[in-house]
């Protein structure tokens, strides 16, 4: 929740000066006031558009919801589904995860699977369990051809904006059991298909450790994403892939 529309804007021009010609995909996911307008100055970039969040049902009496229909006609093609956020202050439970996981799949657009564990599940050895149910019952029902269509987001509770982030070693260990989770809930080939992504505290100093690791595919970019960092951030991606 930052950004008025008229800022979203300006900074959305500076981004796209900024990150043209990369070769690698870069989502932005500004509040829903501003999706329209960022939609049109994004329009012919590298860029595409996501979302923060929808509700599953396509319309009806669910004041101050967003339906996944709104946001496919505006243009948006990710949406973040069950951000720590949702899930520890919305109290967002797995199982509507899991139909806003569907609904987003089923309306043309890229579900971005938010996962991981707070700090006192970490402590009580807890974090595999807990990752494990969140990505089962987050795919449940969504077969082997529609989650070549989702990514899925690490994201330890523990390290989103703290300041603490997931060594290396630790934010690979979790992401490598993503990955062979994946595997036997489909395929092996199918697992490999599945961006995953890590998130939590990212910034330009401690990101290359973490991109360099061979299951960490990506960033889902918090904080950083806000100023000039995020430009960094996409200049270190850049060097490793290139």
């Amino acid at each position: 929740m930052n950004k008025t529309n008229q800022q979203a804007k300006l900074f959305v021009n500076e981004l796209i000066q900024s990150l043209a010609g990369m070769k690698f995909e870069i989502v932005l996911c500004p509040p829903f006031v501003c999706l329209t307008d960022v939609k049109e100055l994004l329009a012919g970039t590298n860029i595409k558009l996501g979302a923060q969040n929808c509700y599953y049902e396509q319309f009806g009496a669910f004041t101050g919801e967003v339906s996944p229909a709104m946001l496919k006609e505006i243009g948006v093609e990710y949406v973040i589904v069950g951000h720590s956020e949702r899930r520890h202050i919305f109290q967002e439970t797995d199982e509507l995860i899991n139909k806003k996981v569907k609904a987003v799949l089923k309306n043309g657009m890229k579900p971005i699977l938010c996962v991981g564990e707070t700090k006192e599940e970490r402590e009580k050895g807890l974090t595999f369990c807990v990752v494990e149910l969140q990505v089962r019952q987050g795919l449940y029902g969504v077969t082997k051809e529609e989650v070549r269509n989702v990514v899925i987001a690490y994201e330890p509770v523990w390290a989103i904006g703290t300041g603490i982030v997931a060594k290396p070693w630790q934010a690979q260990e979790v992401q490598r059991f993503i990955r062979q989770l994946l595997a036997e809930l489909y395929d092996e080939e199918t697992a490999n298909s599945v961006p995953i992504l890590y998130g939590g505290s990212i910034k330009p100093d401690n990101f290359l450790s973490l991109i360099l690791k061979p299951d960490i595919d990506g960033g889902l970019v918090g904080g950083a994403s806000l100023d000039r960092q995020f430009i960094e951030l996409a200049k270190i991606v850049s060097k490793v892939i290139y």
